[in-house]
């Protein structure tokens, strides 16, 4: 098992570092479903970063972790569960209304904490999809930067499923044209777009950080 998964991961980072010449990309292990032991496995191999979907799921793993990776929480957050995960991940994906940015913002007061948030684009204008519609982002950008306690570093999108490569690149296009207008003076800002089908294309189109899942750990189910 662990060789397979090292060879996932090498296989993986060669393809980014191909396509990422100026070494601007980040590999963000989602990590939904996949044990400890796996996901430490591949810490031990050089990755730094992993991205848990969902509360719960984080909450039962979190003591286990190696905790020499960063954190992130890449899912849907319902602000009931802010208070459960804001003082154990270091940067927030799915931003996309300001009454969840309200209570990261109250839950991080306490303990004086600023939390690092993407904000997340809709970028396919799907109805039952997450996400603030691209209209609406910098303003959603402006107003969660006026929060003490948050640090708006970037974007995200989850693109539509598509079936080509031109479909895929109109949404991260998009994304990527909203990104250098709200955050083309920011070093360090990060564009979280792509996933085990669409990263090669996400990069293409400029991401700074891709969430691998499948790609690197198959289909094997976390029980």
């Amino acid at each position: 098992m662990n060789e397979r998964l090292k060879e996932n991961y090498e296989l993986a980072l060669s393809k980014i570092h191909a396509l990422d010449k100026d070494g601007r990309v980040t590999l963000l292990l989602a990590t939904k479903m996949q044990t400890p032991e796996d996901i430490n496995y591949l810490i031990s191999l050089g990755a730094m970063v992993i991205g848990e979907n969902k509360v719960n799921e984080l909450l039962e793993k979190y003591e286990h972790y190696d905790k020499r990776a960063s954190l992130h929480f890449i899912g849907t957050l319902q602000r009931n569960k802010v208070k459960y995960i804001y003082d154990k991940v270091d940067m927030i994906h799915s931003v996309d209304k300001m009454s969840l940015a309200e209570e990261i913002n109250k839950q991080c007061a306490k303990i004086g904490k600023v939390m690092d948030i993407l904000v997340e684009v809709n970028s396919g204008h799907e109805e039952n999809k997450s996400g603030a519609m691209p209209e609406d982002v910098a303003t959603l950008v402006r107003d969660c930067s006026a929060l003490p306690y948050i640090n708006v570093r970037g974007l995200m999108t989850m693109a539509p499923r598509c079936q080509t490569k031109e479909e895929y690149m109109k949404y991260f296009s998009l994304t990527k044209s909203l990104f250098d207008e709200l955050f083309a003076n920011e070093e360090n800002a990060v564009l979280s777009m792509g996933m085990s089908q669409s990263y090669e294309y996400a990069i293409e189109a400029g991401a700074t950080l891709v969430r691998l899942g499948s790609t690197i750990f198959g289909e094997r189910k976390y029980l």
